[in-house]
């Protein structure tokens, strides 16, 4: 009997990989193909662009998952029916303190839960937190990232955000995306190991538009970010302390 594709992101088991990267923009599965062998591509159905390749003789899926927590957690479900195990989402995000540059890494030890979806998963007071063993990898492969708690969010443009990005930057918040919640949240609920890569591309109240805009045309050093949070992915994905289950 063969196998019935995921309905979102046409994925089935024959991937033939326990780990998987995720991206939001379609475009940056076309930049980890540079650091992948053997790429074959497997799907392009709405927002969910796949390929899988191989890294250091792991076989690895880069799949993109487009905007917000919505198109994230199906991304992640679906991932999960196919038996991914281990999922790293590589993004990009916008700082939320002073003196964090452009192109830097951030590594979220936590996510502030403010979207809509993963309220519908658990309460609001159940933590969005990474897996310790991909943490304890990145740490090893970037330990001079920044580190700390992040805030997934569901828009740019509400009347208050100004307001609410002051407030959580005063409670020590280091960035800001709008995917890692679901993937943390999600992921734990379906016994998934986690963790978020971020890429700054919005300096501390800094023009959000230029920033994205930066971004999509190729900002030098936010493009080497993006590549370098690509490579951390996959280095900690390939990582022999992984097979050691």
């Amino acid at each position: 009997m063969t196998e019935e594709q995921q309905p979102h992101t046409q994925l089935t088991t024959e991937i033939g990989t326990d780990s998987a990267v995720i991206v939001g923009d379609p475009a940056r599965v076309d930049t980890a193909t540079q650091l992948l062998d053997d790429v074959q591509e497997w799907a392009f159905n709405r927002e969910y662009k796949s390929i899988l390749g191989t890294y250091k003789n792991k076989r690895i899926l880069v799949m993109s998952t487009g905007i917000g927590a919505p198109s994230a957690g199906i991304g992640v479900e679906e991932l999960h029916n196919v038996n991914v195990k281990k999922v790293i989402r590589v993004g990009s995000a916008g700082a939320m303190q002073s003196g964090i540059g452009l192109g830097e890494l951030i590594i979220g030890e936590g996510v502030v839960r403010d979207d809509g979806l993963t309220q519908k998963y658990v309460p609001g007071i159940y933590p969005a937190v990474p897996a310790f063993r991909l943490m304890a990898l990145v740490h090893k492969y970037a330990p001079q990232a920044v580190y700390g708690i992040i805030r997934s969010h569901d828009g740019f443009y509400m009347d208050d955000n100004a307001k609410n990005e002051a407030f959580w930057s005063g409670k020590g918040i280091v960035g800001a995306d709008m995917e890692s919640g679901a993937l943390m949240t999600i992921g734990r609920q379906r016994g998934m190991e986690t963790l978020s890569i971020l890429n700054n591309v919005v300096l501390y109240e800094g023009d959000l538009a230029a920033g994205v805009n930066d971004l999509v045309n190729g900002d030098d050093l936010m493009a080497k970010g993006e590549v370098a949070s690509l490579k951390l992915a996959l280095d900690i994905l390939s990582d022999q302390s992984l097979e050691e289950e």
